[in-house]
């Protein structure tokens, strides 16, 4: 699993690629963690090039959506396909993040 982490202006995009799950969580943890510290208005997930996740990553996707609105921010997630497209419909979460 790898990170890309992109700023512009006022967005930041961060590319996942591979599998978000129980072993690249932590990793993702932090990242958001950053993220939140900087005080990010608005983070876009590029999940084009995210194959799998699991529950462990929805709860760090959804971590982040929490934290950033607390502080007046948004998640957007873009390119989300296949296992965690069905994932995420599954959990109703497709709506949320307007999927």
């Amino acid at each position: 699993m790898k990170f890309i982490r992109t700023d512009h202006a006022e967005e930041t995009i961060l590319k996942i690629e591979g599998s978000l799950d129980a072993l690249s969580t932590p990793e993702m943890r932090a990242a958001v963690d950053e993220l939140v510290n900087a005080h990010c208005k608005l983070v876009t997930l590029d999940c084009s090039a995210m194959r799998i996740i699991d529950s462990s990553g929805v709860g760090v996707i959804v971590s982040l959506y929490k934290r950033l609105k607390a502080q007046g921010g948004n998640v957007r997630i873009t390119g989300m396909r296949d296992q965690p497209l069905a994932i995420f419909k599954l959990l109703r979460l497709d709506r949320v993040f307007g999927l």
